[in-house]
């Protein structure tokens, strides 16, 4: 059998129903764990004091953030090459939820970078790649709106998919690229000396799991409601013919 087949409207309605309820479990008990061991349960940072805990929100919504933005990517590759409904239908339904975790990164980032940096907002790369990478989230979803056709919808989308994905990995990697910037190396890292202390350490992997775990839930959620749509868009313009 091939993987395809599960992506079947039909079959994809089946077998992501279960997936729906196991992630939103998930996702309620990491993302509640995360926070509260994290706010609650971990000590001041030395020189940067209470907002260091900012980080369990920050660094999970602007992760979830770029690989949403990823995500979509493959989705329309996917649609590119093989015109396939689900995937095309699959990257729409994850542009909201990512631009919301980038709205909430980029939130999060002034609150905790106003005491650091004495300023809520700076032209830093990485900043402004992201600042970008959320008007390509609106320009995304307002493509997505503004034509009528879902195949020529799903076609322009894609291409701007993948010109904005040039500034995805640039909010990934600006730090890196450019060694001038204010904002701050990995907080997680591989290199000991690069990531957080293991007290914020740990609570930041649950955090990110819970959220992660939240994207999928959602994705599946907003996925299952784009199939139904079109099937009674489907519907719709077959009564409008038959009454023609």
């Amino acid at each position: 059998m091939s993987i395809w087949e599960y992506a079947n409207p039909r079959k994809f309605m089946s077998w992501t129903g279960p997936f729906v309820v196991l992630f939103s479990v998930l996702a309620a008990l990491f993302v509640g764990v995360g926070l509260i061991w994290g706010f609650f349960f971990t000590p001041d940072a030395e020189g940067f004091g209470s907002t260091v805990k900012i980080i369990y929100i920050h660094v999970p919504a602007a992760t979830v953030a770029i690989n949403a933005w990823a995500m979509m990517l493959v989705a329309s590759l996917i649609w590119i090459v093989r015109r396939h409904h689900v995937s095309a239908l699959a990257a729409r339904a994850a542009a909201p939820v990512g631009m919301t975790m980038t709205a909430i990164a980029l939130i999060t980032g002034a609150i905790w970078g106003q005491p650091m940096w004495g300023t809520w907002w700076a032209w830093d790369p990485r900043l402004t790649s992201f600042l970008i990478l959320f008007l390509f989230y609106l320009g995304y979803i307002a493509l997505w709106q503004a034509i009528d056709n879902p195949d020529t919808a799903a076609d322009l989308t894609s291409v701007l998919c993948l010109v904005g994905s040039v500034f995805a990995l640039l909010s990934r990697y600006a730090v890196l690229f450019w060694n001038q910037g204010l904002h701050q190396g990995a907080s997680l890292s591989l290199d000991k000396q690069e990531h957080v202390a293991d007290v914020f350490w740990q609570p930041l992997v649950i955090s990110l799991a819970g959220f992660s775990f939240l994207f999928v839930a959602l994705l599946l959620v907003r996925t299952r409601t784009e199939i139904r749509a079109r099937r009674l868009h489907a519907l719709e313009a077959r009564e409008r013919m038959v009454n023609a």
